[in-house]
């Protein structure tokens, strides 16, 4: 298991370009990744509320542990207003490719962003995705890809967003897309395992839950992460409540399709 407390402020001193009169002995060496990702958290592209983010969100830590890495052809589903396609482009840029599967007309959202040069190389993914405002949550259609070979798929305080017949459908779709030996990656905000179903736990989930569904799509579970544990987030609130937000605790799941 990871976790990156002790490292936070040393992270952000180097990031800001500063230095701290301590001893580094107890941090793990930065490893060439990880560098590379400070550095493109440092671009001009990136806003101040981006950068508020970091500290808490740790990519330079979490993307290494997802397996990450500059050749891989990626899909980000649901990138949202783009904060990690902001980190994810510029490093795949060069020698990978990073595909934004949204709805359409959101993706149309995001051509401001698209077009500054550190982004120019991320692809546009439509896929059949909308939002169901009844029931506060996104529908799928007959989703698809549209490829076989990808080698990551990250889905990052999505998943919560659907019903048990549209993950199924997303699970799928997800192993279908991704090459033999290709990894799915969930981040998301977590619920008490067996936890009944209530308002307040709309945006969380289960992690048991998640794992079985997952599997049962074909996958198997490599590895799983507290790198986002919260002990202040007693798992009982919703997670936009000002008790809780920004400071949710969030499982790591990292699956990969069977070689």
């Amino acid at each position: 298991m990871l976790r990156i407390d002790k490292s936070k402020t040393w992270i952000a001193a180097v990031i800001a370009g500063t230095s701290l009169l301590c001893s580094f002995s107890s941090f793990a060496a930065l490893t060439p990744f990880q560098q590379d990702v400070i550095e493109v958290m440092k671009m001009e592209h990136r806003t101040d509320a981006d950068k508020q983010r970091d500290d808490n969100r740790a990519p330079y830590y979490a993307l290494e542990f997802f397996g990450l890495t500059k050749e891989m052809k990626v899909i980000e589903f649901a990138p949202g207003d783009g904060w990690y396609s902001k980190i994810l482009a510029p490093l795949l840029k060069d020698q990978g490719e990073l595909h934004l599967a949204y709805k359409a007309e959101w993706l149309e959202g995001l051509n401001d962003l698209l077009a500054k040069d550190a982004m120019s190389k991320a692809q546009k993914l439509p896929i059949a995705l909308d939002w169901n405002p009844k029931a506060r949550s996104y529908t799928l259609g007959n989703i698809d890809f549209g490829m076989t070979d990808a080698d990551m798929m990250l889905s990052i305080r999505e998943y919560h967003n659907f019903n048990v017949e549209d993950k199924t459908k997303l699970n799928k779709a997800t192993f279908d897309a991704l090459k033999p030996g290709g990894i799915y990656v969930i981040v998301d905000h977590t619920r008490r395992h067996m936890m009944p179903e209530t308002d307040e736990m709309r945006r969380r989930e289960d992690p048991v839950d998640v794992i079985l569904e997952v599997q049962a799509a074909g996958f198997e579970l490599e590895k799983s992460s507290n790198m986002f544990y919260r002990p202040d987030d007693e798992l009982r609130y919703e997670v936009g409540r000002k008790t809780v937000t920004g400071n949710t605790d969030r499982f790591t799941l990292v699956f990969r399709k069977p070689k």
